[in-house]
């Protein structure tokens, strides 16, 4: 009886590879590229920066005019050089509010389902929503500046003091920006999200020294404030723009932009693969 013969089929050469290697670098890459699709959106829905822009006139006008007199002795001129470093850190934070709801509303749409299918980064769409809410933010500390500079407040500090003081806030609401990521991804419906961040803003902002110095405050409010992240930029600002003590109040916003850019980040994007 003969053996049976077997012959081996040549195995095919593989084709090329079609998966993209990620880095470090091409997710920046893919993140700016994103970014630009972010920045799209305000030529085709002009209205989101209505409110970025009549808030700060409204705060402004408000406490400055409304409470100025009633808040120092030396009247509304000394209450505004106080208060304008404080409304445009509590516009910019308060807008943070904002990425957390146009993601979970991105969410809702299957916005992010379609960047599944790109081959990008993962974590590319979320960088490019926060870097494209920054440019926005911008846009709110230029609004308080213009304001402020037209009913007389001239910073001590100079150009270089205005640059660096929004250097400051920026660089806080980067890392805040991640928190109402996550909190944006966590949640169900935008109605929840915008909820849930205005509960927390609120006592954020105004238990700090941003309106009333704190050692005007009762002493159990006081000591929160005092420890108040928002406290610390809003100190910082102060500083670089009216002049006084910069280095420690800089340093403690460094250290809370570094806890909440280190504990929300990684959370925020665990939370966008899990829903997307």
């Amino acid at each position: 009886m003969n053996a049976a013969t077997t012959t081996e089929r040549p195995v095919s050469a593989p084709g090329p590879s079609t998966t993209v290697r990620i880095t470090p670098a091409t997710t920046m890459q893919h993140g700016a590229l994103l970014t630009w699709r972010s920045l799209l959106k305000i030529k085709r829905n002009p209205e989101e920066i209505l409110g970025l822009t009549f808030m700060p006139i409204m705060f402004v006008g408000l406490f400055v005019f409304v409470f100025g007199n009633s808040m120092t002795d030396g009247g509304w001129q000394v209450y505004r050089d106080f208060i304008i470093p404080g409304i445009t850190a509590q516009s910019v934070i308060f807008a943070t509010v904002g990425t957390g709801v146009t993601l979970n509303t991105d969410i809702e749409k299957g916005i992010f389902d379609r960047f599944r299918s790109l081959p990008v980064a993962r974590s590319a769409p979320l960088i490019a929503a926060i870097l494209g809410d920054m440019v926005r933010y911008l846009l709110t500390v230029l609004m308080v500046l213009i304001v402020g500079f037209a009913i007389g407040f001239r910073p001590e500090g100079g150009l270089s003091g205005v640059l660096a003081s929004t250097a400051v806030v920026m660089l806080f609401a980067f890392g805040l920006c991640w928190l109402s990521a996550f909190i944006g991804l966590l949640l169900r419906t935008p109605m929840a999200v915008q909820t849930f961040g205005s509960i927390w803003m609120f006592p954020l902002t105004f238990a700090s020294s941003t309106f009333v110095d704190p050692d005007n405050m009762p002493s159990w409010m006081a000591a929160f404030a005092e420890i108040n992240p928002v406290t610390h930029v809003v100190d910082t600002m102060r500083g670089l723009l009216l002049g006084g003590p910069v280095a420690e109040p800089l340093l403690w916003t460094c250290a809370w932009t570094v806890v909440l850019t280190a504990v929300f980040f990684p959370l925020a994007t665990r939370t966008y693969r899990r829903r997307s």
